[in-house]
């Protein structure tokens, strides 16, 4: 069965197109009145861990604003809870892990585990997803990157630096590694089922990758990425996005994704300049911009794609959207790119 809107695809393959396709970062989410009705009555694995609920939250956003792609409610923390380490999202806190990876003994109770034993439950979402979306638009399914899931894994929450996650890099490179390549033996099994149950691409979020030098980069978190590109890259377009990584955009770019994600950090020019131009690029409009008025925001997003040129890139933001974003500024920012003309 063929997508009815497949823009997103197209851009995804290089194809010419009358306008580029739009989505968000996080577009299934804590800015939409819908989503936190859910939130109010369920926890957030129950969210997670619910089929009915994370393809209800998955579609709330395209019900509203049309977006070229949906993206399936999950978190990517889901890979430590099926690798036998605890997680838990504590209110007002973020992720909590109360038993964190900081010696070989730690590690040798993480597990790499059966897929569809742990983690069914996002297939079935994708299934149930598929059916609400009724082909009109791609489902875009989703994992973090190892060296991501590492930070959170060693440093038992989130942080502003990381220490603790380096620290084991850098004194225990051997327990790192082997975690690390735990990690991405997950997830390639992990996206290779969500695949299988239906998605039509899938995005890897190297959220804290600029944390690292560009030469610990290569060693402690692209490798890995590489390794889960090669798996995937012909069953799947892939999608590399790694926050605060442009000094990495040339590596990238002949790495076999089908595309790159950009933040706001980095301009179109230097975007296409560092990757080799020959690439699609996703992004990158700062967050935060959302906030100003919506005629500014549908003035942006134009100077936006001008800079970036409408092929070969799909509009998104830089990182994922905030919580306190008003919903009419959300809608300017899709509309904008919706309406855009050469």
């Amino acid at each position: 069965m063929s997508i009815k809107n497949d823009l997103f695809l197209r851009a995804l393959k290089g194809e010419t197109v009358e306008r580029p396709p739009v989505w968000m970062m996080r577009q299934a989410g804590r800015y939409l009145p819908e989503f936190m009705a859910l939130k109010d009555k369920y926890d957030f694995f129950t969210r997670c861990e619910t089929p009915e609920l994370a393809s209800e939250i998955t579609v709330q956003p395209i019900r509203r604003y049309g977006m070229d792609a949906a993206i399936l409610f999950s978190d990517i923390l889901v890979i430590p809870q099926a690798m036998n380490i605890d997680v838990e999202m504590k209110p007002n806190f973020g992720p909590y892990l109360p038993n964190p990876i900081r010696s070989q003994k730690d590690l040798d109770r993480v597990i790499v585990p059966d897929i569809q034993d742990s983690l069914g439950y996002v297939m079935e979402a994708i299934k149930m997803t598929k059916e609400k979306l009724n082909d009109d638009i791609p489902l875009i399914g989703f994992a973090g990157s190892p060296w991501t899931i590492l930070c959170y894994c060693v440093q038992g929450q989130g942080s502003k630096n990381f220490d603790k996650a380096k620290e084991l890099c850098f004194t225990q490179p051997v327990v790192a590694h082997a975690l690390l390549q735990k990690i991405t033996d997950t997830t390639i099994a992990y996206l290779k089922a969500k695949v299988a149950a239906g998605v039509n691409a899938v995005q890897v979020f190297d959220s804290w990758g600029g944390m690292l030098s560009p030469t610990d980069y290569q060693e402690f978190s692209w490798q890995y990425i590489q390794q889960i590109i090669d798996a995937l890259k012909d069953e799947i377009p892939v999608i590399a996005f790694g926050k605060g990584c442009w000094f990495a955009l040339k590596e990238m770019s002949t790495s076999g994704a089908s595309a790159l994600g950009v933040d706001w950090t980095c301009s179109p020019q230097n975007a296409r300049y560092l990757s080799g131009g020959k690439i699609t690029l996703q992004g990158n409009f700062d967050p935060s911009r959302l906030l100003s008025p919506p005629s500014e925001i549908k003035k942006m997003v134009t100077q936006m794609i001008n800079e970036f040129g409408k092929d070969r890139y799909i509009a998104n933001l830089g990182h994922g959207i905030l919580p306190n974003i008003p919903l009419e500024n959300a809608k300017a920012f899709v509309d904008a790119v919706k309406e855009y003309k050469v």
